[in-house]
C-alpha cells in the first residue's frame, strides 16, 4: 500500500512532538509547524511534526511537510470512548504516528497491532523505545522508524547524544543486524544543533525532540540551527561512506 506522503519523509529527519505545552497548542501550533514548514524549504531537510490530537486537521490544513500524530489506540473503530483509532487518522490527513511515546505507553500485546494497523492503512509508525533491547525487540516488529529516548533524559536539556552516546551507537548497530529496513532517530534532552550533529555523528539518521523548540525564545532560528548542523553531519558521513 502506498504510504500517505510517501516521499514527503527522507533523510536526515527532524521530528518536533509538540505535546501538550500552552506554547504549542490551538495557533501556537501552526506557528509552529509554519516555522518548521520555512526551515525546510529553505535548507532542504525534511521536518515532521506532531501537534496535539486536537490541532491536526488545522495544521494539516496550514503546512505541506508531514504532520504526525503523537499517539494512536489499537482499537478499530467502535465502542471505545475517547480512543484514537487510525481510521480518524486517516481522516485528518496525517502521515502516521509516533508509537508508545514514554509519557504515552502502549501495554506490550497492543504496539505489534498499533503497527500492524497502521502499515494496513499507509500510514508511518514512529515507535518510541527506551533501551537497546527494547529498540531490538521493536525492530522486529518492523516499524518505519524507531526513535531510542532514554526517559531519564527526556525535558532535561541533557542530550542522549552527549549523556548517553553507547545507547545510540548500540542501538543503531543492533537495528542494523535485526532489520536494516528501520530507520533509527533517537531523542532525549536534544536542545542544539550540536547534540543533533553528535546523534548523527553516532550512526542516527536524525532526531526527535520537544521542549527545546517549542518553548525557545526564537524556535524557527534554533530549528534552523539544528538542521545546518543535521545536513553538515549527514553529508561528512556520506562521504566517509563513500571514501
Amino acid at each position: 500500500m502506498m504510504i500517505i506522503g510517501e516521499g514527503m519523509i527522507s533523510y536526515p529527519l527532524i521530528i518536533l512532538n509538540f505535546k501538550v505545552y500552552r506554547e504549542s497548542i490551538g495557533k501556537n501550533a501552526v506557528r509552529l509547524a509554519k516555522y518548521a514548514e520555512e526551515v525546510s524549504r529553505e535548507l532542504g531537510i525534511s521536518i515532521a511534526v506532531a501537534p496535539a490530537f486536537t490541532d491536526l486537521k488545522m495544521v494539516v490544513d496550514s503546512v505541506s511537510i508531514p504532520v504526525l500524530s503523537q499517539h494512536v489506540d489499537p482499537y478499530p473503530p467502535g465502542s471505545w470512548t475517547g480512543s484514537i483509532v487510525v481510521e480518524m487518522l486517516r481522516e485528518v490527513g496525517v502521515v502516521g504516528s509516533i508509537v508508545n511515546h514514554s509519557e504515552k505507553r502502549l501495554i506490550l500485546a497492543d504496539i505489534p497491532v498499533v503497527l500492524s494497523r497502521l502499515r494496513e492503512h499507509g500510514l508511518i509508525s514512529v515507535l518510541c523505545t527506551d533501551t537497546v533491547e527494547t529498540t531490538k525487540a521493536g525492530a522486529t516488529l518492523s516499524p518505519d522508524i524507531i526513535a531510542i529516548e532514554p526517559p531519564e533524559l527526556i525535558g532535561t536539556g541533557i542530550s542522549v547524544s552527549k549523556a548517553k552516546p553507547e545507547v545510540v551507537t548500540k542501538a543503531v548497530e543492533i537495528v542494523k543486524e535485526v532489520n536494516p529496513h528501520v530507520h533509527v532517530l533517537c531523542g532525549a534532552g536534544i536542545s542544539l544543533g550540536e547534540d543533533v550533529r553528535r546523534a548523527i555523528e553516532l550512526g542516527a539518521e536524525g532526531v526527535l525532540l520537544a521542549s527545546a523548540y517549542v518553548k525557545a525564545k526564537d524556535p524557527k532560528e534554533l530549528l534552523k540551527s539544528m538542521a545546518e548542523d543535521a545536513l553538515k553531519a549527514w553529508e561528512r558521513r556520506k562521504h566517509h561512506l563513500n571514501l
